[in-house]
């Protein structure tokens, strides 16, 4: 299942139309460990910082990244499990809100991706040659938006039945024109593309964290737990907010929430991060790469990994796609079963939706 905002928008009416390097070394192999050498090193927050105020200190730690062994919901692109460490960081302890974006939009004017007129002529460079052109009256700003209508579906495989490109859609209007964030400034914030989370990061002098960084946070306490509870699923009702029910046309709300909840609303993991499953998706900062793990040495730990060089997705072989992570309040044992620590998928940059937001962290080095 992918969510690309613009690319879709042009893949539903084009369907319409035709049928009426650094080096490797630097980048991913920089110094690795042995398991014995990366263990022994338990390094605590530094005592000369104090806690931003939000965010939880994620000690150093060896853990294994990927599909865990016992994990049935586990997919190829998150094989083979590997050893990694990573140092200790902060981060922040649920999703950044509607009030804390809206700061950072009044203090600096900023216009996210979903808010601007869409360029036909540097859309078009992403997509397949000879792309039709659609309408103006179609290329205006938007966003994509779940449709909560859809009562019957044809086939799982197409994704687009259950979703809605909605003109006026943007973090201000989830829903588009009419819509509205009013008395939400504690629902995460949504149709973020990944340009719209760097220029937050920018202005709170933080960073979106590495695939690595994010599963150590969601870790914990933990190593190696297939959600950040353990590895038990029967409580995931309890724990986070995803589907219940018939995806995606009946939703039982056995969670509490038949769709986006406020952030908080579910228990922290071990080290008090909330919301790290379900609720929305998350923007990490690795390419997307259905290759790299199987391309990784998992004889050594890997320090401090940044992911692929570049992208590679072959159901979307014209974008450098980033890595999502979490899951969402969409999420179903029957479709996509990302409501586990090692689930990821890729994501255009340019695109968002109404259940995708970001979280950042910040290293000593940064708060220095």
């Amino acid at each position: 299942m992918k969510f690309y905002i613009r690319i879709n928008l042009l893949i539903l009416i084009a369907l319409v139309l035709t049928n009426c390097k650094q080096k490797e070394s630097d980048h991913n192999t920089s110094q690795k460990k042995t398991i014995k050498e990366s263990l022994s090193q338990t390094i605590a927050k530094p005592t000369d910082i104090e806690t931003p105020n939000g965010m939880v200190w994620v000690s150093s730690k060896t853990f294994t990244q990927g599909a865990k062994e016992n994990d049935q919901y586990a997919m190829q692109h998150e094989k083979p499990a590997h050893q990694v460490f990573v140092d200790g960081f902060f981060i922040d302890i649920h999703e950044v809100t509607n009030k804390e974006f809206r700061a950072f939009v009044n203090a600096t004017n900023y216009k996210t991706v979903a808010e601007r007129p869409i360029d036909w002529e540097a859309m078009k460079k992403q997509l397949p040659p000879n792309t039709p052109k659609p309408a103006d009256s179609v290329l205006q700003p938007g966003s994509l938006t779940f449709d909560k209508s859809i009562e019957k579906v044809a086939s799982m495989n197409n994704y687009m039945q259950w979703w809605t490109w909605q003109l006026g859609a943007n973090w201000k209007q989830p829903y588009g024109k009419g819509s509205t964030i009013e008395n939400k400034d504690d629902l995460p914030v949504v149709h973020i593309a990944y340009e719209d989370a760097l220029a937050y990061c920018k202005w709170a002098s933080r960073r979106l964290p590495t695939e690595a960084e994010w599963e150590a946070a969601a870790q914990g306490s933990n190593n190696d737990q297939i959600f950040t509870w353990g590895n038990d699923v029967s409580v995931l009702n309890d724990q986070a907010n995803t589907w219940q029910g018939i995806f995606p046309t009946q939703n039982k709300s056995q969670d509490g929430y038949s769709y986006i909840a406020p952030v908080a609303s579910y228990p922290a993991n071990s080290i008090g991060i909330y919301d790290m499953l379900g609720n929305v998706w998350e923007w990490t900062s690795d390419y997307y790469n259905v290759n790299y793990y199987k391309e990784l040495d998992t004889a050594q730990v890997i320090n401090n990994p940044r992911g692929a060089e570049k992208g590679y997705s072959p159901q979307n072989p014209y974008q450098q796609e980033k890595i999502i992570k979490g899951g969402s309040f969409l999420c179903h044992a029957s479709y996509c079963a990302s409501f586990r620590i090692s689930a990821k998928m890729g994501m255009s940059p340019d695109s968002g939706s109404d259940h995708v937001g970001f979280r950042t962290v910040a290293t000593p080095e940064m708060l220095k």
